[in-house]
């Protein structure tokens, strides 16, 4: 295995923190605060600053109710980014969150390290672009896609379904000589309130699957609609799930707020020394 981040990944005890990029015009929390580069490049640079390991840069919103946007204009919104920063810092790690082999590979060639597939590899070749650039890729579960994901999600038990969705695709991934995969039970895709607690709940048993943990729970609306908070207010309720999340097992925390997160990761390795 020649890849250096999966590697520091498994080996240290350490936590990661996963700052977000969103370079949208309609994402939930930050949409349209960084569609220029020079305010996506800066505000990548204050994450790096505060402490995060991974920018994760999204340029297709994945919120509920969003439309699918082209290839070209999620290339278009991304690449650039993507070049900008790695000119100023070249040894930024960077995940690119997109189910499009094609956006994948441009992403990959700009030198991008991680993809993030937030529809669990729907893409079929997905994998060919992973195994073809020695990436890490993030396999996330979604019921549905994202403009008609909450509708009305069902499950006969989440917690069951999603364990072997994501047991399926790692061993999908390995069969293809895949060995740097991260997993993502999808908190708010496809789930109710109630899934995606009862997800929570049981957060430490998707271990078993012995796969880098990723929780992304930050200022969703499990938080708001359980407490009754605005996007803004939700910051203390996202540190609360993410460190439960961090004892139960989780590797990666992907967030909006990184100096809360790199506190955690600070505490966590002050009790686990």
């Amino acid at each position: 295995m020649s890849n250096n981040f999966y590697q520091k990944l498994i080996t240290e005890k350490h936590i990661f923190v996963m700052g977000i990029l969103n370079v949208t015009p309609d994402s939930f929390s930050d949409g349209g605060k960084y569609l220029n580069i020079n305010s996506a490049t800066e505000h990548t640079f204050e994450m790096i600053e505060d402490g995060a390991d991974i920018i994760d840069i999204g340029g297709e919103s994945s919120r509920p109710g969003a439309e699918e946007v082209s290839t070209n204009e999620e290339i278009n919104r991304t690449i650039p980014v993507i070049e900008s920063i790695l000119k100023q810092k070249p040894n930024t790690i960077i995940s690119i969150d997109t189910t499009k082999s094609e956006v994948a590979e441009v992403a990959l060639q700009s030198g991008v390290k991680i993809i993030n597939d937030i529809s669990g590899l729907s893409d079929p070749k997905m994998l060919e672009i992973v195994k073809k650039y020695d990436a890490s890729v993030v396999i996330m579960h979604m019921q549905g896609k994202p403009r008609t994901m909450q509708e009305n999600p069902k499950y006969d038990n989440v917690f069951d379904e999603v364990f072997t969705f994501l047991q399926q695709k790692v061993e999908l991934a390995k069969n293809y000589g895949i060995s740097s995969i991260i997993i993502d039970p999808g908190i708010g895709f496809g789930k109710s309130v109630n899934h995606n607690y009862d997800l929570l709940i049981n957060f430490a048993k998707f271990q078993t699957l012995e796969t880098p943990l990723l929780i992304g729970v930050s200022r969703k609306s499990l938080i708001g609609k359980a407490l009754n908070l605005s996007v803004e207010d939700r910051d203390v309720a996202t540190i609360i799930l993410e460190t439960d999340a961090i004892i139960k097992g989780a590797k990666i925390v992907r967030t909006h707020n990184v100096k809360n997160a790199v506190q955690l990761r600070e505490l966590n390795n002050l009790l686990n020394r």
